[in-house]
C-alpha cells in the first residue's frame, strides 16, 4: 500500500535512509540527519510511504532545486527502498505515484542525480519514464573517498 507519509512516519523513514547512506552509492551524505533537519530539507508534498505488512518499506520526498518563483513546478526526487525489499517492484510503483501526486501539486518537471555506478535506480527511473539529460563528471566523493559521476534524469509531465 502507498499513502502520504506522516509525521510518526519519520523514524522509520530515516532508518531507510540510513541504510541508503551505508551502501555508499545512493547519496553523498555521510551522516545520517535529525527528523527535524531532514524536514527542513524536504517539501511538504510529495512525500509518500509503501507499506507493507504494516512496516514501512520505502519512501519517496521531494526537495526544491531553487527558491526562485519561476521554479516552484521542478522538483528532485528522492526514493530509497529498506534492505531486504529491493527488487521487488516496490521502486517502480513508488516512483510511479510520485508522479502522479507531483503533477496534482502542480509539478513539471521531477529531476533526479543518481550515482552513475548505481545502475539498478538508472533502470528504475528509465522504466519510469525519466531521460538522462546530462551528467556531472567527478561532481563529489563518496563516503569511501571516491570521486563519483552523477547521472542527471528529468521526468516532464503534462503541466509543461
Amino acid at each position: 500500500m502507498i499513502r502520504k507519509m506522516e509525521k510518526e512516519d519519520l523514524g522509520a523513514v530515516l532508518e531507510i535512509y540510513r541504510q541508503g547512506i551505508e551502501t555508499g552509492t545512493a547519496t553523498f551524505v555521510t551522516e545520517c540527519p535529525t527528523a527535524e533537519e531532514w524536514d527542513a530539507g524536504h517539501r511538504p508534498d510529495g512525500r509518500l510511504v509503501f507499506v507493507l505488512d504494516g512496516t514501512i518499506v520505502g519512501f519517496t520526498a521531494l526537495s526544491p532545486i531553487s527558491q526562485k518563483e519561476a521554479y516552484r513546478g521542478a522538483a528532485e526526487v528522492s526514493i530509497y527502498i529498506g534492505e531486504g525489499y529491493k527488487r521487488q517492484g516496490i521502486g517502480k510503483k513508488l516512483l510511479l505515484a510520485l508522479r502522479e501526486e507531483a503533477e496534482k501539486c502542480g509539478y513539471w518537471t521531477l529531476y533526479s542525480s543518481v550515482f552513475s555506478t548505481n545502475t539498478a535506480s538508472l533502470r528504475l527511473h528509465e522504466t519510469c519514464g525519466f531521460r538522462t539529460i546530462g551528467y556531472r563528471e567527478k561532481i563529489a566523493k563518496d563516503k569511501f573517498g571516491i570521486w563519483q559521476d552523477a547521472t542527471l534524469m528529468e521526468y516532464r509531465n503534462a503541466i509543461r
